[in-house]
């Protein structure tokens, strides 16, 4: 039974694939978050840019992107097959929310900060490298912390989708 929804089955496997890869992009921003950038804060500046220019130059791959753009692409896709049902709807259209001003941040904010960071050069040759990452550092790191609690966000309202798009057990 599917109260008008639809094929609740078929739209909750596209919805599980939008968590699967908004959980894999949230747990990265919260990696970075929680792990990688404290670890990097007690390095000396030339090593802390070099790193990072490092980082920002391996994560642009297709495993990262496939992830990144899915979950934007995929959550956009449940979201118009789910538009009729009401009691999966919010939910859905809440976790594109979410995503998108995440996918938004990191469009505005932190990609031109990567690009800031890559265009300051080889850091052994950088005149002034604690301006460098001063100008990088702080800002990073607080909308990747917005980043990552965007994500999960979005990630918790997806799984509040497929928890309220189960198909109804047949009456006994």
């Amino acid at each position: 039974m599917t109260n008008g929804s639809g094929n609740r089955r078929g739209n909750n496997g596209v919805t599980a694939a939008a968590a699967v890869a908004t959980g894999l992009i949230a747990g990265s921003f919260y990696v970075f978050a929680c792990a990688v950038m404290p670890a990097l804060a007690k390095s000396g500046d030339r090593t802390y840019i070099e790193v990072m220019q490092h980082i920002n130059e391996v994560i642009e791959n297709p495993v990262f992107f496939a992830g990144f753009f899915g979950a934007l692409l995929l959550t956009a896709a449940a979201a118009w097959q789910h538009r009729r049902d009401r009691a999966v709807r919010p939910w859905v259209f809440a976790a594109l929310a979410l995503y998108a001003l995440a996918f938004v941040l990191t469009s505005v904010v932190n990609v031109p900060l990567n690009t800031e960071l890559a265009d300051a050069g080889d850091p052994t040759k950088i005149a002034d490298p604690a301006a460098v990452r001063e100008r990088f550092e702080d800002t990073w790191v607080t909308w990747n912390a917005a980043r990552a609690a965007l994500c999960t966000a979005a990630l918790t309202a997806l799984l509040g989708a497929l928890t309220r798009g189960r198909p109804a057990a047949p009456d006994a």
